[in-house]
């Protein structure tokens, strides 16, 4: 009987190493397929079968969460990477369901995210269906809905249409997912204020990617320049 335990412990086991070794090959293979998707909106004419032979825009890491806060007004996430793993500050984050936060402080093996729940962050985002930008904040009365402002009073708004990122900076791509419009309102400014489900559950995170935008050291050198020039 003794031994039947140890034999069905030591199975126990390697199935739980052997679906721990599966899972971390899905988040590598999620992670190469969210390149190749990246890279495909940047530069569509140049996407051929083999990953590898088109333009890395985008680069990702993957990351676990070890500690998530939701119930703050500035609410922040702990992940398990650092800046030995290649993360730094002011870069992008994002879960298979849309956009998370920015990187917001680093150690060797950890690093903070300023989530989209929290009340310093401002992120450019815009109507899927149009050029129409705003910036995406949060009133800090629900965890599944931020707010986007400043939405100009010509452009059409429709419930249930799509929010993305506006590409408007080099922390996050044009185009990731960050949620469905739920209702709107005209303000005296004359500006559309969108109410925005977002597409994650920001209360349950498990495997999130850092997003490096490979060319934004010489983008950010050069609008340097251009401001030192005026």
């Amino acid at each position: 009987m003794v031994s039947g335990n140890v034999y069905s412990t030591k199975s126990n086991f390697m199935r739980y190493f052997g679906l721990e070794e599966e899972n971390q090959k899905l988040v590598s293979e999620n992670i190469r397929l969210r390149t190749m998707l990246e890279n495909y909106n940047v530069n569509p004419e140049e996407v051929v079968v083999d990953s590898t032979l088109f333009p890395e825009n985008f680069s990702f890491i993957s990351a676990r969460v070890i500690k998530n806060n939701y119930s703050k007004s500035k609410n922040y996430i702990t992940i398990k990477k650092g800046f030995k793993d290649g993360i730094i500050v002011d870069r992008g984050v994002i879960s298979p369901l849309g956009i998370i936060g920015i990187v917001s402080n680093t150690s060797k093996n950890y690093a903070t995210v300023q989530s989209i729940l929290n009340t310093k962050s401002q992120i450019n985002a815009k109507l899927k269906k149009s050029e129409h930008f705003g910036t995406l904040i949060w009133n800090t009365e629900d965890p599944n809905i931020v707010q986007l402002i400043q939405i100009p009073r010509m452009a059409r708004i429709v419930v249930g249409d799509t929010i993305v990122t506006g590409g408007k900076s080099t922390i996050f791509p044009k185009g990731v997912l960050i949620g469905k419009i739920e209702t709107f309102r005209l303000g005296e400014d004359d500006s559309y204020t969108l109410d925005i489900r977002l597409f994650n559950d920001m209360t349950n995170l498990r495997n999130l990617y850092i997003i490096e935008n490979l060319n934004a050291s010489e983008i950010l050198n050069l609008e340097m320049e251009t401001e030192d020039a005026k």
